[in-house]
Parts: structure tokens; C-alpha cells; sequence
């Protein structure tokens, strides 16, 4: 059973699958996940795409889908008791299924750590309790599982595995025509698109009129609907470029990114993709963060590089006005930007090797096989 409860999951799951069955093409899964895990062969028994949820106080509009879930998630772990459950980040549903899982004797692996080195360092605590092997992408992490005692393997993360696969030597006609392109990345949630795509669509606005020819890539991804991307944009008087699934073309081709703090920071790393990271959520979730977060920065490509490489607006500083500042001094400092990308590279390196998908399948099957 594997559980994938968001985008970025469902594509790092469906990755594990993959390997899992390259090593053992016997084996079945079922679980929570979306189209990449559905594409993989899972049987999926309830579709992700409604569950994600953006911060602390918006959990409470999905509430009601969320417990449908994990009831249905409880009564297959009792019906179908799998070999092995495999849980996905989405610690606060996860948890609780790995919960009842440990109850029923069956042997839990945790792929992807939830942020506990972060914020609600407590749970830690339970993961003890209720975690057989934690899997994790980055390497500072081992150290913070070892002082707790919990069975811990670094595979490295598996970005580095799905680039390396949608790299391609053709060029993206569309992208790489003269003048500045900018890419603007919203997020993977539908809640993150209409809190900071419209101010991104103002930003645009603005940098059009001080920059001529600029253009603006939109990259959709797969979790959300070109059409609320579209309704947003709609009258908008910049160019913009309004893409399915071609995220690595515009990190490729973008001189620069307006990005959501999240997964996609560390993908940019990998392609060395200058950027400014800016979050808004709702006023109680950024009461609540400010108070339990233990961690100087959001964004996860400064996490990793552990100093401030990547600027972020965060909360009121993400405004228009804020955001095309910095982005007209950036632009405008060819030195800056590619000073910017050799550090962010450097960031790349440090997550690992290729292959986290397949060290990760390997730690899979040594627990079906009771080692």
C-alpha cells in the first residue's frame, strides 16, 4: 500500500514504483495517489487531487474529504493487510495511517521525511513510534534521525532522477526567441494560484512597460486546471505563454523565475535557474508558522545551501510592487544572475546522485523480505 497525498509525491511514488517492480515484477500496489502513481499501475482508491492543502487553518475546507480518506485508507489496511505500507510525506493524514498500520503488524517505511527538523519538532517522537525506516532525500537529515533513534537510509533526492529524464537536447522554439523570458510559477495547488498568480500577473504588467520585449512562461502543473491559470490571466497585457507539463523548458530558457516556495526551488537549483521565491497563505497559518517554525528560511534551495542564496517575499512583502523591484535589479545585474546560478548548481550537487528512486525500491524490498 502506498500513499502519496500531493503532486510532487504522487510523482516521486510513482518513480518508486517502478523501480520496486523492476527489482521484484511480481509485486501490487494500491493506495492514495494520483495520475503518475494511476500511470505506474497502482490501483488507486481515492484520488489525491482533492486532498492537498496549503498550510494549518486551510486543512479545515478539506476536512470532510480528508477523514472519507483515511477511513477507506483503515478499513484496507484491516481488509487487505499489505506487506508493506509506504507513506509519502503528507505527514499529518500519513501519520495517523501509519498509526493503524503499526497496530495491525505491518511494517511501516516513510519515504520522504515530513519537516520535523523544521517546525513540530515533537513529531519526531511518534515517528519513532510508528515509523519501521525513514527514507530520506537529504543528508542533513540522517544526523537528525540518528540522535532519535529511528532506522534512517539517505537515497539522495529523486529530482535528480525525473530530470535527468525529461532532459532533452531539442530546443523549445517557442521559449527561446530574443529578449528576457521570465517564468511564473504559482504553485501545484489550486489555493496557491489564486492567492499569487494574480499578484504575478501584476508583476508582469509592471516589468512589461519598463522592459521591452520580456515575455512570461507559465508552466501548469499536472494537479491543477489550465482553466483557473487561464481565467486569471485572461486580460492581462503582458505576454504570457501558458504551458502544460514543460517545466523544465522554462527553467532552461528563463532568465529568471517568480516562483512558490516549495519543491520546485530545488528543481530550479538542479537547472541552475536564477529566482526570487515569494509565499502567501492565510493570516492565522502565518501566526501559527511564525511561531513553530524553527528554520531561518522557507525556501528549500536555501534550506539546503543553509544561507540565504535565493530571495524570498514572504506574506505582506509579496506584493507587486515588492517583487517587480527586485526582479528589475536582478534582470538588470547580468554578473548577479550568474553568480546566482553557479550557487544554486552548487545547491544541485548537494543533493546526492542519481538513482534515489532505485536505493529507495532496494530499502523497500529488504523490508518485504523481513531484513
Amino acid at each position: 500500500m502506498i500513499i502519496a497525498g500531493e503532486a510532487s509525491g504522487d510523482l516521486h511514488g510513482a518513480h518508486l514504483v517502478r523501480a520496486m517492480r523492476a527489482l521484484n515484477p511480481d509485486l501490487d500496489f494500491f493506495g492514495i495517489g494520483g495520475n503518475a502513481l494511476r500511470r505506474a499501475g497502482v490501483e488507486i482508491r481515492v484520488d489525491n487531487s482533492q486532498m492537498a492543502v496549503v498550510g494549518i487553518s486551510e486543512v479545515f475546507s478539506k476536512i470532510n474529504v480528508l477523514l472519507s480518506a483515511l477511513r477507506l485508507a483503515k478499513q484496507d489496511l484491516k481488509k487487505i493487510h499489505p506487506a508493506l505500507l509506504i507513506l509519502i510525506d503528507f505527514p499529518d493524514f500519513n501519520l495517523r495511517v501509519s498509526t493503524a498500520a503499526k497496530k495491525l503488524g505491518i511494517p511501516v517505511m516513510y519515504y520522504i521525511s515530513p519537516q520535523v527538523w523544521a517546525w513540530r519538532t515533537g513529531r519526531v517522537k511518534k515517528i519513532k513510534k510508528v515509523v519501521d525506516h525513514m527514507v530520506v532525500i537529504f543528508s542533513f537529515e540522517v544526523d537528525f534521525y540518528k540522535e532519535w533513534n529511528v532506522p534512517v537510509t539517505f537515497v539522495g533526492h529523486p529530482l535528480l532522477d525525473s530530470m535527468q529524464a525529461t532532459a532533452t537536447e531539442e530546443k523549445a522554439e517557442d521559449l527561446s526567441c530574443n529578449g528576457f523570458l521570465v517564468g511564473l510559477l504559482p504553485g501545484s495547488r489550486n489555493e496557491e494560484i489564486s492567492r499569487l498568480l494574480p499578484t504575478m500577473v501584476k508583476v508582469a504588467e509592471i516589468l512589461s512597460e519598463q522592459i521591452e520585449g520580456i515575455r512570461f512562461a507559465i508552466p501548469v502543473a499536472p494537479s491543477v486546471g489550465r482553466g483557473v491559470v487561464e481565467t486569471i490571466v485572461q486580460g492581462g497585457k503582458a505576454r504570457f505563454l501558458i504551458l502544460s507539463d514543460r517545466l523544465r523548458d522554462v527553467l532552461d530558457e528563463a532568465a529568471l523565475i517568480i516562483t512558490a516556495s516549495g519543491t520546485v526551488t530545488l528543481e530550479a537549483a538542479i537547472a541552475g535557474t536564477p529566482m526570487i521565491i515569494v509565499y502567501k497563505v492565510s493570516p492565522l497559518t502565518y501566526w501559527l508558522g511564525k511561531r513553530l517554525v524553527r528554520v531561518k528560511h522557507v525556501g528549500l534551495a536555501n534550506l539546503v545551501a543553509k544561507r540565504p542564496i535565493v530571495p524570498e517575499l514572504i506574506q505582506a512583502d509579496a506584493s507587486a510592487e515588492k517583487i517587480t523591484d527586485l526582479a528589475l535589479r536582478m534582470l538588470r545585474d547580468e554578473k548577479g544572475l550568474v553568480r546566482m546560478r553557479h550557487e544554486l548548481l552548487r545547491v544541485g550537487e548537494n543533493l546526492g546522485t542519481p538513482g534515489a528512486s532505485r536505493r529507495a525500491a532496494e530499502v523497500a524490498l529488504r523490508m518485504l523480505s523481513g531484513n
